[in-house]
């Protein structure tokens, strides 16, 4: 299910947006002020952010701007004034698109479907935006060399990064283990592929929901292993 975040004071129409995107099967959250709704970017994967312009604290094309400095979801703005100078501003802030109050519903849900089903198309589930890896709620700094799942730090072991990084970086391919511990370990390490295995189940254990059931790393028997995206 889409993850929507909505940023707006006004909570009749924040509710009113929420019900209708609800109804078209959406999982919506409200925000009600520019500093906790940039908080909650920050904290959790959203597929969309319903902004509104006018917000107490932080006005909307601020966080605009520093959402797109983060991450390359879309952002459609919400506002009711309609003077071309602040349309202008908005896209060139980043913004994906922008729709004046007052608006049908439908106009709103169609909107909302249509930028989605564009950024999937162009990115897949996948985003790579300066060496960060976000899958379905797993993010991958290569920078820093951090994970995060659902917004949470999890700490890995060098290895465990590097393996997972590996797979990540060449979904729907698979790998046999004789290749993952070469590439991996390398030609000079001691031990043999078995740590492959060992690596792999920790790595699940620590991303994956249930580990029986893997959202990530797929087992491929008598192959190897494969990054399901």
């Amino acid at each position: 299910m889409k993850k929507i975040l909505i940023i707006e004071d006004e909570t009749s129409i924040a509710e009113l947006e929420r019900d209708y995107l609800e109804i078209n099967g959406f999982s919506v959250s409200i925000e009600n002020d520019g500093d906790s709704g940039l908080k909650r970017v920050r904290r959790e994967d959203f597929d969309l952010i319903l902004l509104d312009l006018m917000l107490p604290r932080i006005d909307g094309f601020e966080i605009c701007k520093m959402i797109r400095n983060e991450k390359n979801i879309p952002i459609l703005m919400v506002s009711a004034k309609k003077e071309d100078i602040d349309k202008i501003r908005g896209f060139g802030l980043g913004a994906d698109d922008y729709i004046t109050k007052p608006f049908s519903p439908s106009e709103l849900v169609a909107r909302v479907k249509a930028h989605i089903s564009r950024y999937d198309r162009l990115v897949g589930s996948k985003e790579y935006k300066d060496d960060v890896i976000n899958i379905r709620g797993l993010s991958i700094d290569k920078a820093s060399r951090r994970i995060y799942v659902n917004g949470s730090e999890v700490v890995f072991t060098p290895k465990e990064f590097e393996l997972l990084s590996f797979l990540a970086m060449n979904p729907n391919r698979v790998f046999t283990k004789d290749e993952l511990f070469e590439r991996i370990w390398g030609m000079d390490s001691f031990g043999d592929i078995a740590t492959v295995t060992v690596h792999v189940k920790r790595i699940r254990e620590k991303i994956e929901l249930d580990t029986s059931n893997p959202q990530y790393i797929e087992t491929v028997w008598g192959a190897g292993y494969r990054f399901k995206v």
